[in-house]
């Protein structure tokens, strides 16, 4: 999951608002003494998370107001004094109120699809976070002091010095960062940082782009962009490695084994070239495309994905777009 955040510059607009913010993603390579402090990190947050979502579900069943967040903290202040909750205090004590944060904006976002002040598809009610779940995350904000060490390595509370493998240089100070393990058992950072008003250079030129069935995009000068296919090309490797697992055992160390070693990994790294290919600008969608008028101008749309997938809906084939000539195409063009 490498970092590829260069942003499509389009002719109406080439300057980024003061407010903006970026997200920048780093693959992270702990130790096992590491891994078991940020499991046990996962753990605890998750453990909060539950017990503030029990609170508020038994005092909407009682028919009482929902405690406010100064009062989950509060007893999660005395949880910490309880023997049955002790462990919690040893992460650090901001994972702890970040998960309480985030179930706050959980119910934030569940409110206001209800009342109709939300953009986008509704949000549900908040759920139990489970052990099992495939992709566990906890953040660090400036109060937890992280930091990244004159060697290259991000210095975590609790945690330690964790190497990084940095693909590019963070263009400002982060206010906040957010350890992921995903399902293939990999650690990412994410750094989220302010973007400044020079960030984005002023556009010196213009390229017509048009989306395509037989190459995924031909520019105005003449370039075809091939489609990279990346599900199609790993096919071959996520077959043996199904059909591997399909002869173990349900439910034995083998299996979890094959799950753990195979079918995961092969994903995960469809799912890294996937998001690596959207950051970089060139996941063109058909969004983009102007509608058509009438049914002579309308067809049902195979527009083309990322990895040389098929989407539905309906829309002009056309989408000339204004971007940037220095925009980075990272798979081979032809003439």
């Amino acid at each position: 999951m490498p970092v590829c955040v260069d942003v499509l510059v389009f002719s109406y607009s080439n300057n980024y608002s003061i407010h903006v913010q970026l997200r920048y993603n780093y693959r992270l390579y702990p130790s096992p003494g590491q891994q078991q402090a940020l499991a046990r990190a996962f753990g605890c947050a998750r453990v909060v998370f539950n017990d503030a979502l029990a609170t508020r579900r038994d005092a909407h069943q009682a028919g009482r107001p929902y405690p406010s967040n100064g009062e989950l903290s509060a007893r999660l202040t005395a949880a910490k004094a309880t023997p049955q909750r002790a462990w919690l205090g040893e992460v650090s004590a901001v994972v702890l109120q970040q998960a309480l944060a985030d179930l706050n904006a959980a119910y934030g976002n569940f409110f206001a699809s209800l009342k109709g002040d939300r953009k986008g598809r509704k949000a549900g009610l908040p759920r139990f976070r489970s052990r099992k779940d495939r992709r566990q995350a906890i953040r660090f904000t400036r109060n937890a002091r992280f930091a990244v060490t004159p060697g290259g390595k991000l210095r975590l509370p609790k945690i330690g010095d964790v190497p990084v493998r940095w693909s590019r240089r963070l263009p400002a100070v982060p206010s906040s960062v957010t350890v992921i393990r995903d399902a293939a058992g990999r650690y990412f950072a994410s750094f989220v940082v302010q973007a400044s008003e020079d960030l984005v250079p002023e556009a010196d030129a213009e390229t017509g782009i048009d989306l395509g069935l037989a190459h995924f995009a031909v520019l105005s000068d003449g370039r075809k962009i091939a489609s990279p296919k990346f599900l199609r090309r790993a096919e071959g490797k996520l077959r043996k490695a199904q059909k591997a697992l399909s002869r173990k055992a349900k439910g034995s160390r083998p299996h979890r084994r094959a799950i753990s070693w195979a079918s995961f990994p092969i994903l995960g790294e469809i799912a890294r070239r996937r998001a690596s290919a959207s950051a970089s600008g060139i996941s063109w969608r058909s969004r983009y495309a102007r509608p058509g008028r009438g049914n002579r101008n309308r067809e049902a749309t195979r527009s083309k994905e990322p990895d040389g997938g098929i989407r539905g809906s309906t829309c002009s084939r056309s989408a000339a777009l204004s971007i940037s000539s220095s925009m980075r195409l990272p798979w081979r063009t032809e003439r």
